[in-house]
Order: C-alpha cells, then sequence, then structure tokens
C-alpha cells in the first residue's frame, strides 16, 4: 500500500508519520519510509540522530542513477536524460519492489532499526542554499514521484511518504499516486484549511482521504472536527507523554506507546488495509498519463527537446503488466 501524511506545519504529521511507521514494522509489516517535506524531520522523529539524519543519502542528488535504473529496455524513453518526474512506466522498465535489494536502495536508502523490526528510510534531502533562486524544492521531491510511478506494491506491504507541508503536493501528480492519504489537523481554523484545499482539489480525482484529529484535549475539540469535515474524521490523537519524551530524543520502547493511541493507529492501518482493496490499477495509470501529458506540455518537451508523450505505452497497467526482467 501507498500512504500519504499531510497536513499544514506543524500539524504533527511527521510525528504521526513515525508514529505509524513504528506501529507497522511491530506489526511485521514490510516498510519504505519516504521523507519528502522540505524540513526533513522524519529520520529524527523515527530515533537518528543529528549526525545520523545529515549522513542520510539524498534522493535529489541521485537521480540519473534512478533515470538510468528505472528506464530499463523501454524502447518508448530515448535516454535517461528525457526521463521527467512524471515519466511513466512501460514495457522494459525496471520496477521497484517493497523488500527487494536494487541499485536505486542502494544509494538512496538506508536501514533504520526501530525497536520491533527494521524499516527503510528515504529522504529527498534538505533545501539548500545552492538550490535558491536556481531550482525548485518541486525538482527534488519529483525523485519520490519518480520512484512511486515504478513500484509495485503488494497488501501486506508498506510505502508511507511524508508530504510537503500545505497544498504543495498539488504541484505535481504525486498527490493521485497513493492508496490512502492521511490529513492530520488540529482542532483549529488553520487546522481544517489544508483539510478544504485537499477535498476540493482531489475531488475530481477518486483520492481516498480521511483526517486524523491532532492535538486533541478534549470533547470540544472532538465535536468541532466533527463539525468542519464531518464523516471524513477517522480518529483523534491526544495528548502523548511518549511523543513528549521522544520529541526530547529520549524515547521509551514503542509498545508503552499509551493505549489509546496504539488503537488509533491500528484504526489507519485497518483503513490502509481495506483501501487496497479498493485499488484500480487502470484509474492510477490513467491519471500518471494524465499528468505526464500535462508536464510534457508545459515544460517537460521544452526542456528535453524530446516529445514526451511519446513515452506513453498505451498497453502498460502498473500492476497487471509484468516487466521484462532485467540485469541489475
Amino acid at each position: 500500500m501507498k500512504i500519504a501524511f499531510v497536513g499544514k506545519g506543524g500539524s504533527g504529521k511527521t510525528t504521526l508519520s513515525s508514529l505509524f511507521i513504528r506501529h507497522l514494522a511491530a506489526n511485521e509489516a514490510p516498510v519504505v519510509a519516504m521523507d519528502a517535506d522540505i524540513n526533513q524531520h522524519l529520520g529524527s522523529a523515527l530515533g537518528l540522530d543529528e549526525a545520523q539524519s545529515a549522513a542520510l543519502p539524498a534522493m535529489g542528488t541521485q537521480l540519473s542513477l534512478i533515470k538510468d535504473y528505472l528506464r530499463g529496455t523501454n524502447p518508448r524513453i530515448a535516454s535517461a536524460e528525457t526521463m521527467i518526474k512524471t515519466t511513466p512506466p512501460g514495457q522494459g522498465s525496471r520496477m521497484l519492489r517493497i523488500t527487494e535489494d536494487n541499485p536505486v536502495y542502494d544509494a538512496c536508502a538506508r536501514t533504520v532499526r526501530l525497536d520491533d523490526g527494521d524499516i527503510r528510510l528515504m529522504v529527498t534531502g534538505p533545501f539548500s542554499e545552492s538550490d535558491l533562486g536556481v531550482s525548485c524544492y518541486h525538482s527534488k521531491v519529483g525523485a519520490v514521484e519518480l520512484c512511486l510511478n515504478h513500484l509495485v506494491d503488494g497488501a501486506d506491504e508498506y510505502v508511507v511518504v511524508d508530504m510537503t507541508a500545505g497544498s504543495d503536493s498539488f504541484a505535481s501528480g504525486m498527490f493521485t499516486r497513493f492508496d490512502m492519504t492521511f490529513l492530520v489537523a488540529e482542532p483549529t481554523c488553520k487546522g481544517v484549511s489544508v483539510y478544504r484545499q485537499y477535498k476540493e482539489y482531489a475531488r475530481d480525482f477518486g483520492i481516498g482521504l480521511k483526517v486524523v484529529g491532532n492535538k486533541v484535549q478534549g470533547q470540544d475539540d472532538v465535536d468541532f472536527l466533527q463539525d468542519e469535515v464531518g464523516e471524513d474524521l477517522l480518529v483523534t490523537f491526544g495528548h502523548s507523554d511518549w511523543v513528549r519524551a521522544m520529541e526530547k530524543g529520549r524515547p521509551p520502547r514503542f509498545e508503552l506507546l499509551e493505549a489509546g493511541n496504539r488503537m488509533a493507529l491500528q484504526t489507519l492501518q485497518n483503513v490502509a488495509e481495506d483501501s487496497y482493496a479498493l485499488r484500480d490499477p487502470e484509474r492510477y495509470m490513467r491519471q500518471m498519463v494524465h499528468f505526464h501529458l500535462r508536464n510534457a506540455e508545459s515544460w517537460g518537451n521544452a526542456k528535453t527537446g524530446a516529445d514526451l508523450a511519446a513515452q506513453v505505452d498505451p498497453a502498460f497497467v502498473l500492476g497487471r503488466h509484468a516487466p521484462v526482467p532485467q540485469p541489475s
């Protein structure tokens, strides 16, 4: 399953995505975690110290390797240089799978050891001073989108992405790449404003969207969220001494997380599992192609000097067509 956590800055989406990742690991689910947020805090939320977080390889600096590997022998892609963040897979493309070893994981992923299991962590890399005025952070996040476009996952496997804050996810088609999107909202007017934006933008794309109330202190907060988001409110998280300790760099063992919050995490997993059964591979590919053609026309063709519409393989559906095996 492909799961996204979104929300305004400061809503706690990185904290909740890290808790969900820990919960999945405790339930022995294979997990690839991706930090696509400009602030790059997922590593520390998963227990890495400052030096370990700084040492994580940046996906944004490995775009050439990622493109070259994923291209494989796809005859519709003339070169890795003509691949853009929305390039869809086709016959001959190489796919990524959750539990395999491959050159992309070797270059971009690192194993993080949690209390109850190991997960793979990938990060886009921070927005650096050298990026100012010459490039856009969305180009870094494009490495995540390209990987998601070529990722084949099973019902008991998870990709969990901590997304950019606010509605920046709509700068590309990446918001359509997920089986379920959990929007983390505080019980405030600002807290639910991003929900309204997401709901409006996602309306025409069949996006699975549920609201996770965070920093809830009582029934009045629950009632407020219920009034504002209605049936999209899935579950709420209250005060957590465990999270406070984690934010100080001294988390107890995960099994000591408050029972109510553990139950809330299980609700997230249950809904995620239900969403996988509703997956529509044909719609997934249609949306992938839709955004690729939009990007090709608006900037991709001019940048690469190629007709990127020719990259679309009309007979290929991700997850239903096995790619031709490729040598590593």
